[in-house]
């Protein structure tokens, strides 16, 4: 038995096999390396079967549900970029109308004035104001409410998606004027 010289007096280690040699490290002993093996397998084949039963399932069904979510939420964010889209579409067209009413409704009015007296011509200019402030007047209201409706879908479409994204609901405030200043430019 050999003493070690940082331990006190009477502590021994015994370091070395009886005969004096050395045993081999215990994986590589000839006596218990076939049981070692099988012991080896049987752990590897457990761990296979926990992992591609239990494990691998799960982790493949989080990245299927997680995969589903995006394609939903870019569904649906493709969905309101599509109606508001359209509602833009409608919005100019309806401009569009009013304003070629408005242009008609000022030739025909130039028309009438021109046909009549210098008397008239007062009073039908007084008309023709009247009628373009109504017409004017229609064409803000259209204008305001299909802004209003292209404005509303469009900050309700980016506080779903900024909430979608974050998971956390934006300021109504700051999504408005997001939407405002991307509405002007």
């Amino acid at each position: 038995m050999a003493e070690s010289h940082g331990e006190p007096k009477g502590a021994t280690a015994h370091t070395e096999a009886d005969g004096g040699h050395k045993a081999p490290f215990p994986p590589f002993q000839k006596d218990t390396f076939a049981s070692q093996l099988v012991s080896l397998v049987i752990a590897f084949a457990a761990l296979y079967l926990i992992v591609s039963k239990i494990a691998l399932p799960r982790v493949g069904g989080v990245i299927d549900e997680r995969q589903n979510t995006i394609d939903g939420d870019l569904a649906a964010a493709q969905k309101l970029k599509d109606e508001s889209d359209g509602a833009l579409k409608t919005y100019e067209s309806e401009l569009a109308a009013a304003r070629s009413r408005a242009q008609a409704i000022g030739a025909e009015t130039r028309e009438k004035l021109n046909a009549t007296a210098e008397a008239e011509r007062k009073t039908l200019e007084e008309r023709l104001a009247v009628k373009l402030a109504d017409a004017e007047k229609t064409i803000a209201a259209t204008r305001e409410a299909a802004m209003s409706n292209v404005r509303g879908i469009a900050t309700d479409a980016a506080a779903a998606i900024v909430q979608r994204l974050t998971g956390l609901a934006p300021d109504g405030a700051s999504v408005g004027q997001a939407v405002d200043a991307t509405l002007k430019g």
